[in-house]
């Protein structure tokens, strides 16, 4: 095995065109890694923000790397190589896992590449019957539906507030996904829909005729009607879209309900919540291989899938990062690598 490979790698930030294609080192791993070679990597919001160098944070957050950073944190593939730790995993397996997150977040996980180290922890084996492009699309919005409205599966302090989230009972209730279209949207709308919820998806048009083929029970369009006026006695309200206004879905969800936010930067309806008596919670996703074999389950038996936006070759992560950009994104961007 060669010890270079080619990689996506960035040596400044910026827009999509500072996303280069080159030779670099094939990385290293320890006792505990795995390599994995890459077949298919996808895209996600932390990419877009590591890429432009995180602009829209106060300077004192925005990262201070050491370039050339690899980005990627979604990763499906075979096993090459295991440490002299790991038992779980053997050479060939078909594997797939979020790569050290949030623990890489302003440097990149490194993998939009040929080959990527994984901590043997981050890995599950790919779910059967579904092929790379799906598996690569699935870890980072399956585990973050999952760890808000499932299992959380880690005691790690909450960066965002003070206590731990807590995933609500969904059976019976009514649940509004708001950006049902979307990578974790059209993941969470199907896991709300397993475990019994009736489902109202708000997302554009253009995604209607997707979510209800996955059940949704009603679909919001909202460039044609504010959801917030319609919806009403909700449970609990996932917003997977974030930015401004994000407590105008208060007024929709009863009391002792509850507001979960996957972006909660800018919200600030919270004295309002509390007078309401509702629950604001949101939490940070987090690398788990196990945890995310529970849901690799139900992509295997057929109970949830993984929605493919548009597929790139590896060397094209420029124009992928383009359409990332145009927004209105149907489930998953995955770069291709075999």
């Amino acid at each position: 095995m060669t010890d270079m490979m080619k990689a996506v790698r960035l040596h400044e930030f910026g827009g999509p065109d500072v996303l280069l294609y080159e030779d670099a080192p094939r990385p290293e791993i320890s006792a505990v890694d795995v390599l994995v070679r890459v077949h298919a990597t996808s895209l996600n919001p932390p990419d877009l923000y590591l890429r432009d160098g995180y602009r829209a944070l106060p300077p004192e957050w925005q990262p201070n790397p050491s370039f050339p950073l690899i980005l990627g944190t979604d990763v499906s593939g075979t096993v090459a190589v295991v440490g002299e730790d790991v038992s779980q995993f053997k050479v060939g397996d078909e594997v797939h896992a979020m790569v050290r997150f949030p623990h890489d977040l302003m440097t990149g996980s490194s993998a939009y590449a040929e080959y990527v180290r994984v901590p043997a922890s981050d890995l599950a084996l790919k779910p059967v019957g579904i092929d790379h492009v799906q598996a690569a699309g699935a870890p980072m919005s399956l585990l973050t539906a999952w760890q808000f409205l499932v299992d959380l599966g880690h005691d790690a302090p909450n960066p965002f507030q003070t206590f731990p989230h807590a995933p609500a009972l969904l059976d019976g209730k009514t649940v509004l996904v708001n950006g049902a279209g979307g990578g974790v949207g059209h993941l969470a709308v199907q896991i709300a829909k397993w475990q019994g919820a009736r489902v109202v998806a708000v997302a554009s048009g253009k995604h209607e005729a997707l979510l209800n083929d996955l059940g949704v029970d009603i679909f919001i369009d909202h460039t044609k009607t504010a959801a917030e006026r319609v919806a009403k006695n909700v449970d609990l309200v996932l917003d997977a879209v974030g930015g401004a206004n994000m407590e105008r879905f208060l007024p929709s969800i009863k009391p002792t309900g509850a507001l979960f936010l996957v972006n909660p930067l800018g919200f600030s309806g919270y004295d309002e919540a509390a007078r309401r008596k509702i629950t604001v919670s949101t939490t940070q996703v987090r690398s788990n291989g196990a945890q995310l074999a529970e849901p690799g389950r139900l992509l295997e038996d057929g109970s949830i899938r993984v929605v493919i936006d548009s597929t790139y070759p590896l060397a094209e992560a420029s124009a992928a990062h383009r359409r990332a950009s145009e927004g209105s994104i149907q489930g998953k961007i995955v770069l291709v690598a075999i």
